[in-house]
């Protein structure tokens, strides 16, 4: 070896260990270090990947995972698909109560996250009601749409849709951090943003859907539809004594059945929007709106210049 090399070498190792020295500080590492509780490690996003799309197979039969299912045999591939994902899914679910510290199921996280599994697995029949009634929506709501089998397999709306009532069964069952991470997938996939926690009716559709943004205490009633780049946001965030922001605040819009929202309308704050109104698009609305209300932007006007004159 060269001296060169050599002296290369020496100085390569010199600066990983300065390096490493400075990451393994207490204070560089203080809140972007995971310590595992009890030895179990962190949800896997491969594995809860694969297990929404299982879930999709299971509620969508053809559509998704293998496209060769049979009337005659959906019971064997059902129920197959539903025990292996009711065993991976107690897993992800135990991995996510140890990431909060066991503070949901007070140490006994294998035998809670079975249950909850069960729980979540039970509830999948309501969810596939709940999806269908979205996919009607869908093909009512956009003209375009050739069928219903179209508005399954090419519509965000309902891939983003599926990813929701999942998470949301679950967040409502408790389990931390897994469903933020099955929303996290679909906005990834999407461009449609859904807190697992927002509550969202029967017959849901968000034409084109792209920059969707429904947070976490939203209230959705039924025959809703949004356009793209809608907004049901917070306006503000209180916070305690000592500045940090409150958590668990309803802070969202509630918008009430059959209401029509407009692309790129921004909604803010705990307001009411009022069965069957319709809001424009590009609309900043932060108070309530009565029943069958109209909001629209005002008028663009149009003025004739010469010769660069009124600019």
């Amino acid at each position: 070896m060269t001296a060169e090399k050599h002296e290369a070498i020496h100085t390569q190792r010199n600066l990983i260990s300065r390096v490493t020295a400075k990451l393994c500080e207490p204070e560089s590492y203080k809140i972007m270090v995971h310590d595992s509780h009890h030895d179990v490690p962190m949800p896997s996003v491969t594995v809860l990947a694969e297990i929404v799309e299982s879930l999709r197979a299971v509620i969508f039969p053809g559509f998704f995972g293998t496209s060769d299912v049979t009337i005659e045999g959906l019971p064997y591939f059902t129920g197959s698909t539903l025990i292996e994902t009711h065993r991976k899914l107690a897993d992800q679910i135990q991995r996510g109560l140890c990431f909060d510290g066991c503070l949901v199921c007070s140490g006994d996280c294998d035998s809670r996250s079975q249950t909850i599994a069960a729980e979540f697995i039970e509830g999948l029949p309501e969810i596939r009601r709940q999806l269908s009634t979205d996919v009607i929506a869908a093909y009512n709501g956009d003209p375009a749409a050739k069928s219903y089998g179209e508005s399954i397999f090419c519509y965000p709306s309902i891939r983003a849709l599926t990813n929701h009532r999942i998470a949301h069964n679950l967040h409502k069952l408790g389990v931390p951090i897994i469903p933020r991470i099955i929303s996290g997938m679909a906005h990834s996939e999407t461009g449609i943003d859904i807190h697992p926690g927002a509550t969202i009716g029967d017959y849901f559709f968000m034409d084109h859907g792209t920059g969707i943004v429904i947070g976490e205490t939203a209230v959705i009633g039924s025959n809703v539809r949004l356009y793209q780049g809608v907004t049901l946001g917070a306006k503000s965030f209180p916070q305690d004594e000592e500045g940090n922001p409150l958590k668990g605040l309803a802070r969202h819009p509630i918008v009430e059945d059959d209401c029509i929202i407009y692309a790129g309308a921004t909604i803010l704050g705990r307001i009411t929007i009022g069965k069957a109104s319709t809001i424009g698009g590009n609309v900043w609305l932060t108070h309530d709106l009565a029943p069958g209300s109209h909001v629209m932007q005002g008028r663009a006007e149009v003025s004739a210049f010469s010769s660069g004159d009124g600019i």
